[in-house]
């Protein structure tokens, strides 16, 4: 196995299970510092210790490849992680919808998180960064937004299509946090609510029905907000009237979001049956952050399949040409 490559599956398992972020950054950037270097070049400990990035968990990752083995480090994560989940859904999916890079709360450039979508076998991704409101996510402006649709459009590769996206916000009232005029530009418009997720039923199923019955929305994404587990500690779900508001996206095509994320596990499961007796789309997104939670995908799946889910009803299993004459429905 070589150093580069054991160090890179390394930080991709580590955002696979949400990991410390300092974490994967730090064998991200180790990776970084010894690509291109010879065998003989990484035998020259001192030469390496020298590199910038490289540390003494990562030296020892390298020193264990040069030795023809997987490093340890790597099999007890490999361990710790357990395999994807199988379904026979996964393999049907051809992209997602709902993904973040290093212009807003992202972990890596673009350009790797293309990689690691190519890598999955995905046809398309959406690059969904967030919009201004949300400041602590370094949510995107529309002078910045249209400087990513320029850089996104030069991105795409033979048999792969980088999508343009955003995740707008949901705002009290059920607008969107974002110029209309450049939501009409996007390929893809992934909708959320991010503040005042306490907000009282009545209000909050105004604002949700509001926001899905207008133009540009694609996706309603992790429509209760709810978190079941992880580093951030758990949170209820928003209370809404879920039959009118997925009577809302049927009437208006927009599908309703299974957040592959574990700590999200959103919509719980009786409200994704809600959602399919209400005749909705759906999208099985991995809302990812750095290039190893792309897999995630693997867990949407494996609740959409035994939740009874027709794969049909799933636009992310459709091709491309399909799925971008659905997106351009409101444009």
């Amino acid at each position: 196995m070589h150093p580069h490559e054991a160090l890179a599956e390394i930080a991709a398992l580590l955002e696979r299970e949400r990991s410390s972020k300092y974490r994967s950054k730090a064998f991200r950037a180790a990776a970084d510092a010894i690509a291109g270097l010879s065998d003989e070049e990484l035998r020259d400990t001192a030469r390496v210790r020298r590199l910038k990035g490289v540390g003494d968990s990562s030296l020892a990752v390298i020193q264990e490849a040069l030795q023809g083995g997987v490093p340890t480090y790597l099999l007890d994560l490999r361990e710790r992680v357990g395999a994807e989940k199988q379904s026979s859904l996964r393999s049907l999916l051809r992209g997602d919808l709902h993904s973040h890079s290093d212009w807003s709360d992202g972990l890596t450039p673009i350009d790797l998180m293309v990689d690691a979508a190519r890598s999955l076998g995905h046809e398309y991704l959406a690059l969904t960064d967030h919009s201004p409101r949300l400041r602590v996510a370094n949510g995107l402006s529309p002078e910045r937004l249209r400087a990513q649709i320029e850089m996104v459009r030069g991105l795409s590769a033979p048999g792969f299509t980088l999508l343009t996206g955003i995740e707008v916000d949901i705002l009290d009232h059920g607008d969107l946090d974002q110029e209309p005029e450049l939501l009409d530009e996007l390929d893809v418009v992934v909708a959320s609510a991010h503040s005042k997720l306490r907000m009282e039923r009545a209000p909050m199923t105004r604002r949700l029905i509001a926001a899905v019955s207008g133009p540009h929305i694609d996706v309603l994404g992790h429509v209760t907000g709810r978190l079941v587990e992880g580093s951030r500690g758990t949170r209820p779900p928003s209370a809404f009237d879920a039959k009118a508001v997925f009577d809302a996206c049927a009437a208006h095509g927009v599908a309703v979001e299974i957040n592959s994320r574990p700590e999200r596990q959103d919509p719980p499961d009786e409200l994704i049956a809600l959602a399919l007796r209400a005749g909705c789309l759906f999208a099985i997104d991995s809302d990812a952050h750095a290039p190893g939670q792309l897999s995630l995908v693997d867990h949407g799946a494996a609740r959409a399949e035994a939740a009874g889910v027709p794969p049909e009803r799933i636009v992310t299993t459709w091709p491309l040409e399909r799925l971008l004459e659905w997106t351009r429905r409101n444009r």
